[in-house]
């Protein structure tokens, strides 16, 4: 499979109910939909996960630009789960072609970056979402 064809179906694993919607209005954020069933509709709930997501992908993703590429791979390993978890699923997608990477030095750096971007942009996701939280603490 092609690389790009690889990236395409981790990305379809995502769920299909609102993954749609969420990536066409914002294709590297977070699915705000996901995220509220998984904190059953509790703001708090969901500011604090989306602090603790973005504190662990910064450690992580950290951890893996110094790491050999078998190391970065778990890391993203870890991250993937995480990202799947808040409905980032291009962090997703992009931690698991770390992993995939694993075997080849130039791919793995290549793939790191990819994934960097896709963390930024989930973050950005998250601080505008903790904004929106009526007496969220940043």
């Amino acid at each position: 499979m092609e690389p790009m064809a690889a990236d395409t179906a981790a990305a379809t694993r995502a769920p299909a109910d609102d993954t749609a919607t969420a990536t066409a209005a914002e294709p590297a954020g977070i699915d705000f939909a996901h995220l509220a069933r998984m904190t059953l509709g509790d703001a708090s709930l969901e500011a604090e996960v989306l602090r603790l997501f973005e504190r662990q992908a910064v450690v992580l993703l950290a951890h893996m630009l110094d790491a050999s590429p078998a190391a970065a791979a778990a890391f993203a390993h870890t991250l993937k789960g995480s990202a799947r978890g808040i409905g980032a699923w291009e962090v997703a997608a992009a931690a698991e072609a770390v992993e995939r990477s694993a075997e080849r030095v130039s791919a793995s750096a290549r793939a790191v970056a990819r994934l960097a971007a896709a963390v930024e942009a989930a973050r950005a996701s998250i601080v505008r979402r903790l904004r929106g939280h009526a007496g969220g603490e940043e």
